[in-house]
């Protein structure tokens, strides 16, 4: 046999080394060679965000501060709330003394009315409790806002002795059954009525603000 050559190997070409890319995940960055501390980091802060949530400290809600101011603007808002209107009509005699005449008198048929409300605007901070759904408000007390005549509805039944004095008599005579009107209101229970009127109107009108408990006190 002769002598044979060798047949030479091909030898393939290199390829260049690849590199393991990174591997990105929500908690952690996969990398060879990666600080552990890249990979416990944000185990930690979601456990901290847990923690501040079951403790109440973390709220992605207002807070019960912003919620009480909240709603102080809103009621605020309402101004002097008109709840009940009392129609008024009575008899009334006026006199007016003289010493050597007789005394003239008038009689009055009035009509009029009243009206009962709460002032909202009066109302505080420290009225306010809020506890999740619940609510506790403290409102103003109800008071008469006013008391008037209604003069379409009012006339002069009769004047007696009355003569040259008739005008200053009859305008007396209306000033004093405007008094003694709210001197018969202020003893009726229009301010019952209006604080009883009060809860049945804003009750539901916090509710649906999302309250589901409403206490309204005074």
């Amino acid at each position: 046999m002769g002598n044979s050559t060798p047949i030479p190997e091909f030898e393939k070409p290199l390829q260049p080394e690849k590199k393991e890319g990174r591997k990105w995940s929500l908690f952690t960055i996969k990398q060879s060679g990666t600080p552990w501390g890249f990979i416990i980091i944000p185990w930690v802060f979601i456990a901290v965000l847990i923690t501040l949530w079951f403790t109440g400290k973390f709220h992605l809600s207002p807070k019960e501060e912003d919620k009480e101011s909240i709603l102080i603007t809103r009621i605020e808002t309402m101004g002097k709330l008109e709840l009940v209107k009392y129609h008024l009509k009575d008899v009334f005699e006026h006199k007016m003394v003289r010493q050597w005449f007789p005394d003239p008198t008038a009689l009055l048929i009035i009509g009029g009315e009243a009206v009962g409300c709460i002032d909202l605007t009066k109302i505080q901070k420290k009225d306010i409790q809020i506890q999740g759904d619940s609510l506790t408000i403290h409102l103003p007390k109800a008071e008469v806002c006013y008391v008037k005549i209604n003069h379409n509805e009012s006339k002069v039944y009769s004047t007696q002795f009355a003569f040259w004095d008739e005008a200053k008599l009859v305008d007396e005579a209306y000033q004093d059954a405007e008094k003694q009107l709210s001197a018969s209101v202020s003893k009726s229970d229009i301010l019952v009525q209006t604080q009883n009127t009060a809860r049945l109107i804003l009750t539901p009108l916090f509710q649906s603000m999302g309250y589901k408990s409403v206490k309204i006190t005074y």
